[in-house]
Order: structure tokens, then sequence, then C-alpha cells
């Protein structure tokens, strides 16, 4: 029987491989992968990314072998059910999220509204 659930964010192997390879490459860097979302952006709300040695009393804590995803509460249901890839392009490389909340994103898909 196939299980129909969703996660909190599903990370594609691109991406973890990203995240492990700076984790690797600078030992002063966090194992915690914050993901979060402000205000701005020129459709309304935009993602940022950080590694983030502060873990707050409302962040949801995402394991995975090597290092942690954090999402904070004000983000968490923007984000919940969205996928993080790492891409490489002939515009260069980046963290991408692919967000079934949002209702429109901008060309270049670094912000959104829902």
């Amino acid at each position: 029987m196939e299980q129909d659930y969703k996660t909190s964010i599903v990370l594609t192997d691109s991406a973890s491989k990203r995240i492990l390879h700076v984790i690797k490459k600078d030992s002063e860097v966090s194992p915690n992968f914050r993901i979060y979302v402000t205000g701005g952006g020129c459709s309304g709300f935009q993602y940022g990314f950080k590694f983030d040695d502060d873990i707050a009393f409302d962040d949801d804590v995402i394991k995975f072998d090597n290092f942690s995803i954090l999402l904070d509460s004000m983000s968490y249901p923007y984000i919940f059910g969205s996928t993080l890839d790492f891409v490489e392009d002939l515009s260069g490389s980046k963290f991408v999220i692919d967000n079934p909340n949002a209702k429109t994103t901008c060309g270049c898909g670094e912000s959104f509204t829902t």
C-alpha cells in the first residue's frame, strides 16, 4: 500500500550533497542549515538560507545523517511540503525551492505569494 503524506521538507540528492560539501570544506560551518521566509522580493515573500548555530525553542529540527535542517515557526507553514534542490546552470549555482504552497512566483523563482 502506498503511503500518502507530506513531510516538512524534502531534499534532493543535489541539495544534500551541496550542504555536506560546505560543511566538510569549512570546519567552522554549523551542521545546521536554516531555511526561512522573509517579506520582500518582487512577489511578496522570499527564501533565505544560512548555516546557523542557534536553534530556537520553536524551530522544527529535521535530522539527516550528517546535518540538520532548521525551520522557524513563522516560516514553517509557508515551506511545509516543499522540496529543496541545488542547481548549477548558466546563470550560476543556487538553492531552489519547489513550493506547492506558492500561488505565484517571480520570474527568477526566488520570491512567491501564497
